[in-house]
């Protein structure tokens, strides 16, 4: 009965811990793996004691494996097919000639600064050439970088993580077997390549015939269908070829991500959620697991060991691998800087250990150790700066300029227009022939399309743009398509001109969409005055004194409905106005300010209605009173 209590309260403590980390890290804007190796190893035999993972003996084998199934196969179906044809070639490269020099790279430093054996430095190295999609795309999701830098880093993650299981399996059983022939070797690779990429192949074909097919199979069901699916495909793999298994789950995802399935935000939603359960449990078991003193013992030749893989190795290979890519300096900077390793390395280092031991080959320990002093140095050094390197080389996403605007109306082209004038890019999506010739008339590129087409979305720069807004005159339509954008690009900034409560406030993306300009924006009212010419194109720069009078001001014209702020600029930088900027000292504001003067009165007067709307200063505001009634 203690044996099973110990069991139960070692398998619910991780998954309490490893999900308050994952809180924790979500709150602090850092990589979730850095509060989950420091909970495993306070919870672990060297800290607290409270986790007890050998208990689990095999099981902690089957959960492993099971749980990395299921993150590489979430990896593959994530995997974007239109933006890894940008990077194939520089992908296909770190694959394999970038795996061959961390081979070499790392078993020659092991070998020379470790110490070790030759036999077990290149199964360090082999066991470290991954960089797993478990620390790369959380690291990602915190830090906005360029969509090409993105897209090779996730890629580079998952496709290699089953290679570099594969290779590190052959690695092994040429230790084990003593005088294992190169050729059976080498053999053993590719079928075991082979048979992984084919068993994937297909079942990722047969799953996205299910899901088309199966129409009585709710929604639920077929999402655990997929898991037990994805499950069955790894165990075939594994019982004809062992380590075949990865890349077969991994293939999958990437067919099934491929078939346009219906409903597959869902899946992905549902397998996102594995993936963060199943990362959680499996650092904290690992770490917990982890011996500090064997870390220790290892000595200085180690430390340089893990440093020339950083900072000689990783460069060597992105300079081979991307030499004719097209990627700036800037952007192989950041590639060099950023290779964190992750749970394959972890949990395959973890059994390996016990294989060596038990045939009575020394160095397992060893391996183990040096392998998680690698991932600790990898992910708390690069995963903690990654942000700031980004910044530093300019590299971010947030510095991401110019607009995607669905909608084509007077508005909407007015604020194209303003983007146009500042030399950023711009382009407007709309349905509506008829209005092609309006944009044409301001030379805005326009593409007579649905904004919920992915390949005219990324026809129109929305993958290296920053600013993704829907105003047309459908709020809701507008949030769905804003909801769309940002699962299918992730732009920096995505905003829509939608009613405060829309139908779709449940979803995922929720969050990542902001009001654009002003809350429940009557655009058709707008519309009709930019039409009609009763409206002024203004611009203010709030300055000390009188700040709080220049946004108390701005604010009350705003409540009014007599000023809708378009643009606001910052650093140099234009930015749509949204409901959640907090305007400070320095920002320079571009709005639109209703003139409510009848139209007749304005003709009588002898004003004509301008062609072209010009910038005009508000006056300084502590000599215009704040009246609601009459604009300034």
């Amino acid at each position: 009965m203690e044996a099973s209590f110990q069991i139960t309260l070692t398998v619910a403590v991780s998954v309490i811990a490893g999900i308050g980390a994952q809180v924790i890290a979500e709150y602090l804007k850092v990589p979730s793996i850095v509060f989950l190796l420091l909970f495993g190893i306070l919870l672990g035999s060297d800290g607290t004691g409270l986790l007890h993972p050998q208990l689990l003996g095999a099981g902690l084998e089957v959960i492993v494996a099971l749980a990395t199934a299921v993150i590489l196969f979430e990896g593959g179906l994530n995997l974007e097919m239109r933006d890894l044809g940008k990077v194939s070639g520089s992908l296909r490269n770190l694959v394999t000639i970038g795996t061959l020099i961390t081979l070499i790279g790392g078993g020659m430093a092991a070998h020379w600064l470790g110490e070790f054996p030759w036999a077990i430095a290149f199964l360090y190295a082999a066991l470290v050439v991954v960089t797993g999609p478990t620390v790369v795309s959380p690291l990602l999701r915190h830090v906005k970088v360029d969509r090409q830098v993105a897209t090779l880093l996730e890629g580079e993650g998952v496709l290699i993580d089953p290679v570099g299981a594969i290779l590190a399996v052959v690695v092994l059983d040429t230790i084990l077997n003593g005088e294992a022939d190169p050729v059976l070797a080498v053999s053993g690779l590719v079928l075991r390549l082979g048979i992984g990429g084919g068993i994937g192949a297909v079942g990722g074909w047969l799953l996205s015939l299910m899901f088309k097919r199966a129409h009585f199979i709710s929604d639920e069901l077929k999402n655990l269908v997929v898991l037990a699916g994805l499950w069955g495909l790894f165990a075939l793999a594994q019982l004809i070829r062992s380590e075949s298994g990865l890349l077969a789950t991994v293939v999958a995802g990437v067919v099934l991500g491929s078939s346009s399935i219906p409903k597959e935000r869902l899946l992905r939603r549902f397998k996102g959620q594995l993936t963060i359960l199943g990362v959680s449990v499996l650092f904290i078991l690992l770490a917990a697991d982890l011996s500090i003193a064997s870390i220790f013992a290892l000595g200085w030749g180690s430390l340089f060991t893990v440093l020339v893989l950083m900072f000689v190795v990783r460069p060597i290979n992105i300079a081979a691998c991307t030499w004719n890519s097209g990627l700036n300096l800037q952007q192989k900077l950041f590639l060099c800087w950023v290779a964190p390793r992750g749970i394959v390395s972890a949990s395959v280092a973890s059994l390996f250990s016990i294989l060596l031991t038990e045939r009575g080959i020394n160095g397992g320990d060893s391996i183990k150790a040096l392998v998680f002093l690698t991932i600790i140095m990898t992910v708390f050094c690069q995963g903690l700066s990654a942000g700031l390197v980004a910044k530093w080389l300019k590299i971010a996403s947030t510095e991401a300029t110019g607009a995607v605007i669905v909608g084509c109306n007077p508005l909407s082209l007015l604020v194209a227009r303003l983007f146009k004038e500042r030399g950023e890019s711009v382009a407007i999506i709309d349905t509506d022939p008829l209005t092609r010739t309006q944009a044409e008339a301001e030379n805005i590129p326009f593409f007579l399309s649905s904004a919920l087409d992915p390949e005219v979305l990324e026809e129109a720069g929305l993958s290296t743009i920053g600013t993704f807004i829907a105003m047309t005159n459908n709020g809701e339509v507008n949030f769905v398509l804003a909801q769309r954008a940002a699962e299918e690009f992730n732009p920096p900034r995505v905003l829509a001109v939608f009613p405060r409560d829309p139908l779709a406030t449940n979803g995922s993306n929720w969050t990542k969409i902001s009001q654009a300009f002003l809350p429940e924006l009557t655009i058709k009212t707008w519309n009709d005055y930019l039409t009609d010419g009763r409206v002024k194109l203004g611009n203010t720069t709030l300055m000390e004194p009188g700040l709080e009078l220049q946004q108390a001001h701005l604010q009350a014209l705003t409540r009014a409905g007599e000023l809708v702020p378009l643009l606001v600029e910052r650093e140099g930088r234009s930015q749509i106005a949204s409901t959640s900027d907090e305007w400070i000292e320095g920002d320079r504001i571009i709005y639109l300010l209703h003139d409510p003067r009848p139209l007749l009165l304005k003709r009588l007067s002898g004003e004509r209605q301008p062609s072209r709307l010009t910038l005009e200063k508000l006056p300084e505001v502590e000599e215009v009173p704040i009246a609601l009634s009459t604009p300034p």
